[in-house]
């Protein structure tokens, strides 16, 4: 993919093409080991979206908030899980 968008003419793709491609193409990867009933990793996916989403946003000219607002987002699923796994620890002893 990388090789196509240099090749192309400057300015016939749009800034954040690149990273939509990224997110789709990793979509379509976990797609494909779903189809095949093979494990899918979460952290695939949540990167597929992820890109997707930002490469849609750069190519819409809204990005801007897009990786603080995804750092938090980050921030908090890690902070709860990790109390969740200390509570869950905890509760079992």
């Amino acid at each position: 993919m990388t090789g196509a968008l240099w090749l192309t003419p400057g300015g016939w793709a749009p800034d954040g093409s690149w990273l939509a491609g990224l997110g789709l193409i990793l979509l379509g990867l976990s797609g494909a080991r779903r189809f095949c009933r093979l494990r899918v990793s979460p952290g695939g996916v949540a990167a597929g979206i992820a890109a997707l989403v930002a490469g849609v946003g750069q190519i819409l000219g809204g990005a801007g908030l897009f990786i603080p607002v995804l750092l938090v987002a980050l921030g908090i699923v890690l902070a709860t899980r990790t109390i969740s796994r200390a509570t869950h620890t905890a509760v079992s002893r």
